[in-house]
């Protein structure tokens, strides 16, 4: 790790100190993170509200953040997408139904989107996530 000094205004740093404290984290650490955040390229090809939703997420508690890493889509609508994937593969799809296929993949993978900003940011906290750490906490 290079070591590089950098003079920031008083009410950046305020900022970051703010933030610090909210999520029980180094000043040092948050810096790094927003730093790292602002120049995370993947994130611009992203709609503009979903950017702004990962992004936010740093602010989160850790707890929280393990809340979204642990959130799975309800049953009933895996069972959906199940029925509407056969219908899909078997060419008997509608086009009303394959149009609900088709919102239902984009909300699996902004699900699953959220779901690795979360343990990103739960591992640049210093946390070690397992496979076994992921089961939602009510199965």
């Amino acid at each position: 790790m290079s070591d590089y000094t950098i003079t920031i205004p008083d009410a950046l740093y305020a900022k970051a100190q703010r933030v610090a404290q909210q999520t029980s984290q180094q000043i040092d650490d948050v810096i790094r993170t927003r730093l790292e955040g602002a120049l995370d390229e993947p994130l611009f090809a992203l709609p503009a509200a979903e950017k702004a939703e990962l992004v936010a997420m740093q602010y989160l508690s850790d707890d929280t953040l393990w809340t979204i890493a642990r959130d799975q889509m309800p049953q009933p609508i895996q069972e959906r997408m199940t029925v509407l994937m056969t219908k899909n593969t078997r060419g008997t799809i509608s086009e009303v139904e394959y149009a609900e296929l088709a919102a239902l993949v984009d909300r699996g993978n902004q699900l699953m989107l959220r779901k690795a900003q979360a343990m990103k940011y739960l591992t640049e906290r210093g946390h070690s996530i397992r496979l076994e750490d992921l089961k939602p906490t009510n199965a």
